[in-house]
């Protein structure tokens, strides 16, 4: 037990460490993305610049009618601030029409600010912000006070003030990407979150649902004794009503223990602690032995238990003691879910060369189609209001499907509502593997 819970403990590890592994591996894609986008945009805002300004120079040169210079022509300065080298006197209102004209051609639709420096000092002698949206109330460059640089004799700057939000403008994609993946890993986190709590809550169910049982077999089997005292003791044989008394608690002790049984069975089943005792049985002669005590019951409600049984079936591999729990929890919930007298219709008969087919048709309540396939679930009971004339605790078909699972055997529902329902389950003759193929119910978790 403690090497199978080791091991379900590496795989929930081993989940967390791929799964931390691959939000790490994308977190880093998206990273370089990113970057490489704010450096391909920032790069290709720089060439626009660059482009625009020096047609701005072209332009200005040939009002002057003079060479550029051959080097230096534009330097930036930093990030958004370039100064441009014409070596002629320019005019401000021409320099700002060239500039909106150029940077509007380069489709760079965002604010500037220009400014015109005096050859012999250095200092600006005009400037100005031009906003895209023209508005009037923003403050002029001179207010800014533009750098200067002395290397150059005639030249012009120009600044870029919300450079950053441009190319911020430019991301919107790579940015709304960035928000969904950051949701995306919090909610990982969160889902893993989720799991260890559950997994530590699933563990502490399980201990106490154990503990519970195993507890419950000492005192029943106390009162497993005492009732057989009872039954066999010649006062209480000779009065009916205590006879009958002490025969109501055996059954009823029988009943609770055959539950504490199951609860163990299946407990063992998600353990992987559960081995089967698989011999050579003849499935006619134990069909015959279970449906002997369950005719009884049949009978007292006014049914009828039809058996087609083909002959001369081989025997089946299989454990005796779950294959006569699976056809009495099977029966059981085809007398319990009749509506008055149970009509139920047992059949067995080859199915091709190698297998065998094992069908119980009852004509009872069925199933609606919205709840069939979670009949399979443990602890799962189809709601019924108010209602609760019909007991149990949903484990009778999960342990149903448990031990098909454990046995490598088909198993299939068929139902309709006030029509009845039919459980077939597909027996191979042979020595099958543990693989579990079944239809009308949710996979095993």
């Amino acid at each position: 037990m403690l090497v199978t819970r080791n091991m379900k403990d590496v795989q929930i590890l081993r989940v967390f460490f791929l799964g931390v592994m691959a939000i790490i591996g994308i977190l880093s894609l998206q990273t370089y993305w990113v970057v490489n986008t704010w450096n391909n945009n920032e790069e290709e805002f720089n060439e626009r610049v660059h482009s625009a300004l020096y047609r701005v120079a072209q332009s200005i040169a040939k009002m002057g009618d003079i060479s550029l210079p051959a080097r230096n022509l534009i330097k930036q300065r930093s990030a958004n601030y370039y100064i441009v080298n014409t070596e002629t006197e320019i005019d401000p209102v021409a320099l700002e029409f060239y500039l909106q004209k150029e940077l509007e051609r380069q489709q760079l639709r965002i604010d500037f600010e220009y400014a015109v420096f005096d050859c012999s000092n250095g200092q600006m002698v005009y400037g100005d912000y031009c906003a895209y949206d023209k508005q009037d109330n923003l403050p002029s460059a001179q207010e800014r006070n533009l750098p200067s640089d002395q290397e150059f004799t005639y030249y012009f700057g120009v600044r870029f003030p919300n450079r950053s939000n441009f190319l911020f403008g430019k991301m919107q994609i790579a940015l709304t990407m960035t928000g969904i993946l950051f949701v995306t890993v919090l909610f990982f986190a969160y889902s893993l979150w989720v799991i260890f709590r559950q997994k530590r809550f699933s563990e502490m169910q399980k201990d106490f649902i154990n503990n519970m049982t195993h507890e419950f077999k000492t005192p029943l089997s106390t009162i497993q004794i005492a009732a057989d005292v009872f039954l066999k003791h010649a006062e209480v044989q000779k009065d009916q009503r205590l006879f009958q008394y002490a025969g109501i608690i055996k059954e009823q002790n029988t009943r609770l223990n055959q539950q504490v049984e199951r609860v163990l069975d299946i407990a063992r089943f998600e353990k992987d602690n559960f081995d089967l005792r698989q011999e050579w049985v003849d499935l006619q002669d134990l069909i015959l032995t279970v449906t002997s005590s369950v005719r009884l019951r049949v009978q007292e409600r006014g049914g009828t238990l039809k058996l087609n049984l083909a002959e001369d079936l081989e025997p089946i591999w299989a454990d005796r003691f779950h294959l006569t729990n699976l056809l009495h929890s099977l029966l059981d919930n085809a007398i319990k879910y009749s509506k008055d007298a149970p009509h139920i219709e047992l059949d067995l008969h080859p199915s091709g060369t190698s297998s065998v087919q094992l069908k119980i048709q009852d004509q009872g309540i069925g199933i609606a189609k919205e709840y069939q396939t979670k009949v399979f679930e443990k602890f799962y009971r189809i709601p019924t209001g108010n209602v609760h004339n019909v007991k149990g605790f949903g484990l009778g078909l999960y342990y149903v499907q448990r031990i098909c699972f454990a046995h490598g055997w088909k198993i299939r529902l068929q139902s309709e509502s006030d029509q009845g329902t039919c459980v077939s389950i597909l027996i191979p003759r042979s020595h099958p593997k543990n693989t579990l193929v079944y239809e009308g119910a949710p996979a095993v978790r």
